[in-house]
């Protein structure tokens, strides 16, 4: 690859997180205004928190992943600990530090998965 190349990829990366951040930022004063707590009970493992859970939550949990990298573990783990979302936590932060799994929704495939497999 030729350097205009990189820096167009560059750039195209730069503004997908920017925007990434700015939805993330605004699906958590939404998800803050609409849910403030979500009620999980107790002992929940992760698929039965994932089906209490929003999708709104998951996704934003995503849009943050992307756009602040391993830098999305540790609000992840605010958000989702200041929601009730203890059962979450751990997988959020896991996936936010693995390298090059920010482009994947992994939350949200997950919360998909709950969905359809329900046992």
């Amino acid at each position: 690859m030729n350097n205009e190349t990189v820096n167009t990829l560059l750039t195209y990366m730069g503004v997908a997180m920017a925007v990434s951040l700015l939805l993330g930022l605004l699906l958590l004063g939404w998800v803050a205004w609409q849910v403030k707590r979500i009620d999980v009970p107790e002992g929940a493992d992760f698929s039965e928190t994932l089906r209490h859970t929003p999708f709104t939550v998951v996704l934003m949990i995503d849009l943050l992943d992307f756009a602040l990298d391993f830098l999305g573990a540790p609000i992840a783990w605010i958000i989702l600990d200041r929601l009730g979302l203890k059962a979450l936590r751990g997988v959020a932060t896991v996936e936010s530090l693995l390298p090059f799994t920010q482009f994947l929704p992994t939350m949200s495939i997950a919360w998909i998965g709950a969905r359809i497999i329900k046992s």
